[in-house]
């Protein structure tokens, strides 16, 4: 079986925030490749897993429109535990931040298309 995401528990949740706790295994197929010797989680996967959790927490977002501040500041490698906080402010914008050991790793905002107004 193909491993995609992190293993996942949930530290808190309210209607507009949730806090997940990511196990990164390494047998992630996202670590194949990039880098052999070094393993690093591309940035592209660490936006992917924002927004699947983003639909699966907040169901009303529907596809992203735009993606701002964008910042990727710490690698993320295999074993490592990072806690995600993903922030729904006003209807269709969610801000995000990794952190590992409360050191941000990486954070982001993404504005979005809700369902019913596409």
């Amino acid at each position: 079986m193909t491993n995609l995401f992190p293993a996942v528990q949930v530290l808190q949740h309210s209607d507009n925030k949730i806090e997940l706790q990511l196990g990164i295994s390494p047998d992630i197929v996202y670590f194949d490749g990039h880098f052999p010797q070094a393993p690093v989680l591309a940035g592209v996967t660490q936006l992917h897993w924002v927004a699947e959790y983003c639909k699966q927490y907040f169901p009303q977002l529907l596809d992203i429109v735009s993606v701002e501040v964008l910042k990727f500041q710490v690698m993320i490698r295999p074993h490592d535990s990072l806690t995600l906080l993903l922030e729904l402010s006003g209807e269709s914008t969610t801000q995000f931040s990794y952190f590992k050991q409360q050191q941000k790793v990486a954070s982001g905002r993404l504005k979005w298309a809700l369902k019913g107004n596409a």
